[in-house]
Protein backbone atom coordinates (compact mmCIF):
# COMPACT_ATOMS: atom_id res chain seq x y z
CA UNK A 1 0.00 0.00 0.00
CA UNK A 2 1.13 3.58 -0.59
CA UNK A 3 2.89 5.14 2.36
CA UNK A 4 1.02 8.06 3.91
CA UNK A 5 3.37 11.06 3.83
CA UNK A 6 4.23 12.77 7.09
CA UNK A 7 2.07 15.76 7.90
CA UNK A 8 3.90 18.97 7.04
CA UNK A 9 3.71 22.07 9.22
CA UNK A 10 4.96 25.43 7.92
CA UNK A 11 7.62 26.93 10.21
CA UNK A 12 6.62 29.72 12.58
CA UNK A 13 8.21 33.14 12.16
CA UNK A 14 8.76 32.59 8.44
CA UNK A 15 6.85 32.93 5.17
CA UNK A 16 8.19 29.57 4.01
CA UNK A 17 5.46 27.03 3.22
CA UNK A 18 6.18 23.98 1.08
CA UNK A 19 3.85 23.23 -1.80
CA UNK A 20 2.73 20.24 -3.83
CA UNK A 21 2.15 20.46 -7.58
CA UNK A 22 -1.52 19.54 -8.16
CA UNK A 23 -0.47 17.49 -11.21
CA UNK A 24 1.45 15.08 -8.94
CA UNK A 25 -1.86 14.38 -7.16
CA UNK A 26 -3.49 13.65 -10.50
CA UNK A 27 -5.52 16.85 -10.45
CA UNK A 28 -6.54 18.23 -13.83
CA UNK A 29 -5.09 21.67 -14.62
CA UNK A 30 -8.17 22.41 -16.75
CA UNK A 31 -10.42 21.63 -13.77
CA UNK A 32 -8.28 23.84 -11.52
CA UNK A 33 -8.65 26.72 -14.00
CA UNK A 34 -12.41 26.14 -14.12
CA UNK A 35 -12.46 26.22 -10.33
CA UNK A 36 -10.61 29.56 -10.29
CA UNK A 37 -13.07 31.02 -12.81
CA UNK A 38 -15.94 29.80 -10.66
CA UNK A 39 -14.40 31.29 -7.52
CA UNK A 40 -13.97 34.62 -9.28
CA UNK A 41 -17.63 34.78 -10.27
CA UNK A 42 -18.54 33.97 -6.64
CA UNK A 43 -16.85 37.07 -5.15
CA UNK A 44 -13.93 35.14 -3.68
CA UNK A 45 -10.92 37.07 -2.37
CA UNK A 46 -8.67 34.24 -1.17
CA UNK A 47 -8.76 30.47 -1.67
CA UNK A 48 -6.33 27.81 -0.47
CA UNK A 49 -6.19 24.01 -0.44
CA UNK A 50 -3.71 22.15 1.76
CA UNK A 51 -2.94 18.45 1.36
CA UNK A 52 -0.82 16.78 4.05
CA UNK A 53 -0.15 20.33 5.27
CA UNK A 54 1.43 21.50 2.00
CA UNK A 55 -0.13 24.12 -0.26
CA UNK A 56 -1.66 22.62 -3.40
CA UNK A 57 -3.77 25.61 -4.47
CA UNK A 58 -3.42 29.26 -3.43
CA UNK A 59 -5.23 31.97 -5.36
CA UNK A 60 -6.07 35.62 -4.75
CA UNK A 61 -8.56 37.70 -6.68
CA UNK A 62 -8.81 41.37 -7.61
CA UNK A 63 -6.71 43.64 -5.44
CA UNK A 64 -6.66 41.10 -2.60
CA UNK A 65 -3.23 39.55 -1.87
CA UNK A 66 -1.58 37.11 0.54
CA UNK A 67 -0.89 40.14 2.78
CA UNK A 68 -4.47 41.41 2.85
CA UNK A 69 -6.51 41.08 6.05
CA UNK A 70 -10.11 39.93 6.08
CA UNK A 71 -12.74 39.12 8.70
CA UNK A 72 -13.55 35.57 9.68
CA UNK A 73 -17.05 36.44 10.93
CA UNK A 74 -18.46 33.37 12.71
CA UNK A 75 -15.67 31.12 11.46
CA UNK A 76 -13.85 32.67 14.42
CA UNK A 77 -16.29 30.88 16.74
CA UNK A 78 -14.34 27.67 16.19
CA UNK A 79 -11.18 29.37 17.49
CA UNK A 80 -13.09 30.31 20.64
CA UNK A 81 -14.34 26.73 20.96
CA UNK A 82 -10.75 25.45 20.95
CA UNK A 83 -9.64 28.16 23.38
CA UNK A 84 -12.32 27.15 25.90
CA UNK A 85 -10.89 23.63 25.76
CA UNK A 86 -7.39 24.95 26.43
CA UNK A 87 -8.64 27.02 29.39
CA UNK A 88 -10.38 23.93 30.80
CA UNK A 89 -7.27 21.80 30.28
CA UNK A 90 -5.28 24.36 32.28
CA UNK A 91 -7.77 24.16 35.13
CA UNK A 92 -9.17 27.69 34.73
CA UNK A 93 -12.74 26.54 34.11
CA UNK A 94 -15.00 23.55 33.68
CA UNK A 95 -17.51 23.61 30.83
CA UNK A 96 -20.10 21.94 33.06
CA UNK A 97 -19.95 24.87 35.50
CA UNK A 98 -22.79 27.34 35.36
CA UNK A 99 -21.90 30.37 33.26
CA UNK A 100 -22.69 32.76 36.13
CA UNK A 101 -19.65 31.38 37.95
CA UNK A 102 -17.57 33.33 35.40
CA UNK A 103 -20.02 36.03 34.28
CA UNK A 104 -21.58 36.83 37.67
CA UNK A 105 -25.19 36.33 38.68
CA UNK A 106 -27.56 38.51 36.64
CA UNK A 107 -25.67 38.24 33.36
CA UNK A 108 -29.12 37.56 31.88
CA UNK A 109 -32.50 38.97 32.87
CA UNK A 110 -33.90 35.46 33.32
CA UNK A 111 -35.34 34.29 36.64
CA UNK A 112 -32.35 33.16 38.73
CA UNK A 113 -33.42 29.50 38.70
CA UNK A 114 -33.45 29.56 34.87
CA UNK A 115 -30.15 31.46 34.57
CA UNK A 116 -28.57 28.89 36.89
CA UNK A 117 -29.41 26.13 34.37
CA UNK A 118 -27.05 27.64 31.79
CA UNK A 119 -23.55 26.17 31.67
CA UNK A 120 -20.51 27.07 29.61
CA UNK A 121 -21.26 23.94 27.56
CA UNK A 122 -24.68 25.37 26.66
CA UNK A 123 -22.88 28.48 25.35
CA UNK A 124 -20.56 26.26 23.29
CA UNK A 125 -23.46 24.33 21.78
CA UNK A 126 -26.01 27.16 21.16
CA UNK A 127 -28.46 25.68 23.64
CA UNK A 128 -28.71 28.39 26.32
CA UNK A 129 -32.45 28.79 25.78
CA UNK A 130 -32.32 32.59 25.64
CA UNK A 131 -35.03 34.37 23.65
CA UNK A 132 -34.06 34.71 19.97
CA UNK A 133 -36.94 36.92 18.92
CA UNK A 134 -35.16 40.13 19.92
CA UNK A 135 -34.40 43.41 18.09
CA UNK A 136 -30.64 42.67 18.23
CA UNK A 137 -29.44 39.07 18.52
CA UNK A 138 -25.88 40.36 19.05
CA UNK A 139 -26.73 42.41 22.15
CA UNK A 140 -24.90 41.04 25.20
CA UNK A 141 -26.60 43.23 27.82
CA UNK A 142 -28.63 41.37 30.46
CA UNK A 143 -31.77 43.17 29.24
CA UNK A 144 -31.30 41.49 25.81
CA UNK A 145 -30.94 38.01 27.30
CA UNK A 146 -34.41 36.83 28.28
CA UNK A 147 -35.88 33.43 29.00
CA UNK A 148 -37.33 31.39 26.14
CA UNK A 149 -36.69 27.78 27.15
CA UNK A 150 -34.74 25.80 29.71
CA UNK A 151 -31.06 25.47 28.82
CA UNK A 152 -30.40 22.34 26.77
CA UNK A 153 -33.93 22.05 25.36
CA UNK A 154 -33.70 24.40 22.36
CA UNK A 155 -31.01 24.94 19.71
CA UNK A 156 -30.73 28.43 18.26
CA UNK A 157 -27.70 30.12 16.71
CA UNK A 158 -27.41 32.97 19.17
CA UNK A 159 -24.48 35.35 18.78
CA UNK A 160 -24.64 37.12 22.13
CA UNK A 161 -24.31 34.06 24.33
CA UNK A 162 -21.39 32.95 22.14
CA UNK A 163 -19.70 36.37 22.42
CA UNK A 164 -19.93 36.19 26.20
CA UNK A 165 -17.61 33.15 26.11
CA UNK A 166 -14.83 35.68 25.53
CA UNK A 167 -15.65 37.14 28.94
CA UNK A 168 -15.88 33.64 30.44
CA UNK A 169 -12.34 32.97 29.20
CA UNK A 170 -10.89 36.31 30.30
CA UNK A 171 -12.53 36.16 33.75
CA UNK A 172 -11.50 32.53 34.25
CA UNK A 173 -7.89 32.99 33.11
CA UNK A 174 -7.25 36.51 34.43
CA UNK A 175 -5.90 37.43 31.01
CA UNK A 176 -7.48 39.47 28.25
CA UNK A 177 -9.18 37.32 25.61
CA UNK A 178 -6.84 38.58 22.87
CA UNK A 179 -3.72 37.96 24.98
CA UNK A 180 -4.82 34.48 25.97
CA UNK A 181 -5.55 33.63 22.34
CA UNK A 182 -2.16 34.99 21.21
CA UNK A 183 -0.30 33.08 23.90
CA UNK A 184 -2.11 29.76 23.51
CA UNK A 185 -2.97 29.47 19.79
CA UNK A 186 -1.79 32.31 17.55
CA UNK A 187 1.90 32.56 18.40
CA UNK A 188 2.64 28.82 18.84
CA UNK A 189 1.33 27.99 15.34
CA UNK A 190 2.66 31.11 13.60
CA UNK A 191 -0.64 32.85 12.87
CA UNK A 192 -1.14 36.59 12.60
CA UNK A 193 -4.38 38.45 13.18
CA UNK A 194 -6.34 39.96 16.03
CA UNK A 195 -9.80 40.18 17.58
CA UNK A 196 -11.54 43.52 17.14
CA UNK A 197 -14.77 44.66 18.70
CA UNK A 198 -17.41 45.44 16.06
CA UNK A 199 -20.55 46.67 17.85
CA UNK A 200 -21.29 43.90 20.35
CA UNK A 201 -19.36 41.27 18.39
CA UNK A 202 -15.73 40.29 18.81
CA UNK A 203 -14.54 39.61 15.26
CA UNK A 204 -11.27 37.97 14.19
CA UNK A 205 -9.32 39.45 11.25
CA UNK A 206 -6.24 37.84 9.67
CA UNK A 207 -4.39 37.10 6.45
CA UNK A 208 -5.52 34.03 4.48
CA UNK A 209 -2.54 31.86 5.37
CA UNK A 210 -3.33 32.30 9.06
CA UNK A 211 -6.76 30.88 8.39
CA UNK A 212 -5.07 27.93 6.68
CA UNK A 213 -2.73 27.45 9.67
CA UNK A 214 -5.70 27.28 12.01
CA UNK A 215 -7.37 24.76 9.68
CA UNK A 216 -4.22 22.63 9.79
CA UNK A 217 -4.24 22.77 13.60
CA UNK A 218 -7.88 21.63 13.61
CA UNK A 219 -7.18 18.89 11.05
CA UNK A 220 -4.49 17.58 13.39
CA UNK A 221 -6.80 17.53 16.42
CA UNK A 222 -5.17 20.42 18.23
CA UNK A 223 -1.57 19.25 17.70
CA UNK A 224 1.02 21.34 15.84
CA UNK A 225 4.22 19.69 14.62
CA UNK A 226 4.54 17.52 17.71
CA UNK A 227 3.38 20.18 20.16
CA UNK A 228 -0.02 19.82 21.82
CA UNK A 229 -1.82 23.17 21.57
CA UNK A 230 -4.80 21.29 23.01
CA UNK A 231 -3.79 18.04 24.71
CA UNK A 232 -7.30 17.03 25.78
CA UNK A 233 -8.30 14.58 23.04
CA UNK A 234 -11.74 13.97 24.54
CA UNK A 235 -12.52 17.69 24.39
CA UNK A 236 -11.39 17.86 20.77
CA UNK A 237 -13.52 14.82 19.93
CA UNK A 238 -16.51 16.50 21.58
CA UNK A 239 -15.87 19.75 19.71
CA UNK A 240 -15.93 17.96 16.34
CA UNK A 241 -18.84 15.58 16.97
CA UNK A 242 -22.57 16.01 17.62
CA UNK A 243 -22.83 17.92 20.91
CA UNK A 244 -26.58 17.70 21.63
CA UNK A 245 -29.57 15.94 20.09
CA UNK A 246 -31.27 19.02 18.60
CA UNK A 247 -28.86 19.99 15.83
CA UNK A 248 -26.88 16.88 14.92
CA UNK A 249 -24.63 18.97 12.66
CA UNK A 250 -23.19 21.10 15.45
CA UNK A 251 -20.30 20.37 17.83
CA UNK A 252 -18.69 23.00 20.04
CA UNK A 253 -18.95 26.11 17.83
CA UNK A 254 -18.01 23.84 14.91
CA UNK A 255 -20.15 22.63 12.00
CA UNK A 256 -20.27 18.92 11.15
CA UNK A 257 -20.96 17.28 7.81
CA UNK A 258 -22.40 13.86 7.11
CA UNK A 259 -25.22 13.96 9.66
CA UNK A 260 -28.82 12.87 9.04
CA UNK A 261 -30.27 16.32 9.77
CA UNK A 262 -29.11 19.89 10.31
CA UNK A 263 -30.29 23.23 11.58
CA UNK A 264 -29.10 26.62 10.29
CA UNK A 265 -28.57 30.12 11.72
CA UNK A 266 -31.64 32.39 12.08
CA UNK A 267 -34.22 29.59 11.76
CA UNK A 268 -35.55 26.99 14.18
CA UNK A 269 -36.49 24.43 11.53
CA UNK A 270 -34.73 21.08 11.19
CA UNK A 271 -33.68 20.14 7.64
CA UNK A 272 -33.02 16.61 6.45
CA UNK A 273 -29.61 15.67 5.09
CA UNK A 274 -26.15 17.04 5.78
CA UNK A 275 -24.92 20.63 5.44
CA UNK A 276 -22.77 19.84 2.38
CA UNK A 277 -24.01 16.66 0.65
CA UNK A 278 -21.30 16.81 -2.03
CA UNK A 279 -18.48 16.93 0.51
CA UNK A 280 -16.94 14.03 2.45
CA UNK A 281 -19.08 12.95 5.38
CA UNK A 282 -16.20 13.31 7.86
CA UNK A 283 -15.66 17.01 7.09
CA UNK A 284 -16.00 19.52 9.92
CA UNK A 285 -15.92 23.26 9.41
CA UNK A 286 -15.63 26.77 10.76
CA UNK A 287 -18.24 28.82 8.89
CA UNK A 288 -18.92 32.55 8.87
CA UNK A 289 -21.23 35.11 7.33
CA UNK A 290 -20.72 35.92 3.63
CA UNK A 291 -19.07 32.54 3.05
CA UNK A 292 -15.97 32.68 5.19
CA UNK A 293 -15.01 29.00 5.29
CA UNK A 294 -12.46 26.68 6.86
CA UNK A 295 -13.05 23.04 5.90
CA UNK A 296 -11.15 20.18 7.58
CA UNK A 297 -11.37 16.75 5.86
CA UNK A 298 -9.45 14.06 7.79
CA UNK A 299 -10.10 11.29 5.23
CA UNK A 300 -8.38 13.38 2.54
CA UNK A 301 -5.86 14.99 4.95
CA UNK A 302 -7.06 18.25 3.44
CA UNK A 303 -7.86 21.81 4.52
CA UNK A 304 -9.79 24.24 2.30
CA UNK A 305 -10.18 27.93 3.18
CA UNK A 306 -12.16 30.66 1.47
CA UNK A 307 -12.40 34.39 2.25
CA UNK A 308 -14.49 36.90 0.34
CA UNK A 309 -17.81 38.62 -0.12
CA UNK A 310 -21.01 36.59 -0.13
CA UNK A 311 -20.96 34.02 -2.96
CA UNK A 312 -24.65 34.46 -3.69
CA UNK A 313 -27.48 36.63 -2.44
CA UNK A 314 -26.68 36.87 1.28
CA UNK A 315 -30.04 35.53 2.43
Amino acid sequence: PPVTPAMYFPPTGSTEWQSTDPATLGWSSAAVNDLYSYLQTKNTKAFMVLKDGKIVLEKYFGTFTADSNWYWASAGKTITGLLVGIAQQEGHLNINDKSSQYLGTGWTSMPLAKENLITVKHQLTMTTGVESNMPNIDCTLPSCLQYRADAGTRWYYHNATYTLLDKVISNATGSSFNNYFQQKIRNPIGMDGTWLQVDYNNVFFSKPRSMARFGLLMLNKGKWNGTAILNDSSYFAAQTNTSQNLNLSYGYLTWLNGKATHMLPTVSAVFSGSIAPNAPADMYAALGKNDQKVYMIPSLRMVVIRMGESADNPN
